[in-house]
């Protein structure tokens, strides 16, 4: 139920058009905001706009109802041409969609008001972002910056907040349908693992070179890890790592089983919910294992405050050395991933803690 600041007009909200317009990891870490929207208002429905990457995650997200894929001028990096037909056809996309409010989600470094001057635009009556800088009118609640060092969650469920929503729970979650774990369970069993097997889940790459952890090193570690425990190692990754897979795929052998590229989203969370450790970087894996309360070992590099992004809910261990650079929020290092530079069998200390294994 609304708390006692519900705001009247956002009561009245049935088609609400929310906004993330980043990674597959952003996106996760929306749940409990999209959970908590639906609670307060079970008939709203829910359209989220996301990056291409991003609404990938919208089939682990039962709360919502609709997604609109978009590229957005404000977060281009270089991609898109000059053309201003295609930001007018977005306008018009959004006025079709009849939208009574818009959310803007964003990190503490973006900004809202492009996505509500777009909204403004499309008619969409209620605008609502966190801001550090005066927007005027193009939101209608503009709710002052939080800390810098807050979680992202807690940043989003903040946000709702002010406008009357009231929040149930705060950890991340996700939804897996049957016909995806039927098909992961299948795959295992090809590769040779039986229902209920353990296995080691290293997702070694992001697409954020400054995030990477050493793949040689992971696989020093991943090894190690399989040799103790008896344990398979299934290394993930999107379709683009496999041009760089195989010198850790053979440092691994004979406890290495490929499924680089061979998974949809959904899949990868099914194999991580049923692992018994994931060893990753700061990636969207590291927020599945969170949202499915895997063990996981994380390489978290320099770039970001672990406090804004860190799990918060499955038994973790976030490895790093403190560097005089950090945070940086580069998408490349010119120092040597020195914030990286964790020795193998430091990673497999922290493993063998979290699963309750000696070496």
């Amino acid at each position: 139920m609304p708390n006692s600041q519900w705001d009247n007009e956002w009561a009245k909200a049935r088609n609400i058009l929310v906004m993330r317009l980043d990674n597959i990891g952003d996106v996760i870490m929306t749940s409990p905001a999209l959970r908590a929207l639906k609670e307060n208002l079970p008939e709203c429905r829910i359209t989220l706009m996301a990056s291409p990457s991003g609404v990938q995650a919208a089939t682990l997200l039962p709360w919502v109802d609709d997604v609109l894929p978009r590229r957005v001028l404000w977060q281009d990096l270089g991609q898109l041409d000059f053309a201003p037909a295609r930001e007018w056809e977005l306008v018009q996309t959004l006025r079709d969609g009849n939208f009574d409010a818009a959310i803007v989600f964003t990190s503490f470094s973006q900004s809202p008001h492009p996505a509500g001057f777009l909204c403004y635009l499309a008619g969409i009556p209620l605008r609502l972002g966190e801001s550090k800088e005066l927007g005027g009118g193009v939101l209608t609640t503009e709710v002052a910056t939080a800390p810098e060092e807050m979680h992202q969650v807690e940043r989003n469920l903040r946000l709702i907040s002010s406008v009357g929503f009231t929040v149930s729970q705060s950890s991340l979650s996700i939804q897996i349908d049957a016909t995806t774990k039927q098909a992961v369970r299948q795959l295992l069993a090809e590769h040779g693992i039986s229902p209920g097997a353990p296995y080691l889940l290293l997702n070694p790459w992001t697409s954020c070179q400054a995030r990477n952890y050493d793949s040689q090193r992971f696989a020093v570690a991943a090894r190690r890890l399989a040799e103790i425990t008896n344990w398979s190692v299934i290394v993930t990754g999107v379709a683009k790592d496999r041009d760089r897979s195989q010198p850790l795929i053979a440092a691994l052998s004979p406890h290495a089983l490929d499924f680089i590229g061979t998974t949809t989203l959904p899949q990868l969370a099914a194999l991580i919910a049923e692992a018994r450790l994931v060893l990753t970087n700061n990636t969207a894996t590291m927020h599945l294992a969170d949202a499915t309360r895997t063990p996981n070992v994380v390489l978290f590099a320099g770039t970001e405050y672990e406090s804004q992004w860190q799990p918060r809910y499955s038994p973790s261990r976030l490895l790093r050395n403190p560097t005089a650079c950090s945070p940086c929020y580069a998408f490349t290092c010119p120092y040597n991933l020195e914030c990286l530079d964790i020795p193998p069998t430091a990673v497999v200390a922290a493993g063998l803690e979290l699963v309750g294994c000696l070496a």
